[in-house]
């Protein structure tokens, strides 16, 4: 399956007074590398990618995360998402984060992709060649 990497730098407002990551802020992280990971198999920004396909998003409906080590302001780590499963409108990411190498935090995300039908939200049908190059093939 498709993975893709960066670099982070922990910042001053990720952390909360005890001088680490508040939790909620892993889950702003794996949001983005979604959207990172998304936008490199698909070649585009994220709302471009939607507007040329008539979608609306990809909304997480279900998530977990389980800590290792804890990060701090300063930290640099990588990120790494790698899709895990993919199905008719609804996809799996793994998240890992990792400071000098050395696991500090697991996320986990299935989401959906979908479209508005008459002002409701509808899952849609991930586009063959999307699902494709999800699975890296």
């Amino acid at each position: 399956m498709k993975s893709n990497s960066r670099i982070l730098r922990i910042e001053w407002g990720d952390c909360d007074p005890a001088g680490i990551v508040y939790y909620p802020r892993y889950f702003e992280i794996f949001d983005n590398g979604t959207t990172y990971l998304m936008e490199s198999i698909t070649g585009q920004l994220k709302r471009d990618f939607l507007s040329d396909r008539h979608l609306l998003g990809w909304p997480m409906v279900d998530t977990r995360a389980s800590f290792a080590q804890s990060l701090r302001y300063g930290d640099d780590v990588v990120l790494e998402s790698q899709f895990v499963e993919i199905g008719r409108s609804s996809f799996k990411v793994h998240h890992r984060l990792t400071k000098d190498g050395k696991l500090a935090v697991e996320g986990w995300e299935t989401r959906v992709l979908v479209s508005q039908e008459q002002g409701a939200l509808k899952s849609a049908l991930i586009p063959a060649d999307i699902a494709t190059k999800m699975r890296g093939l």
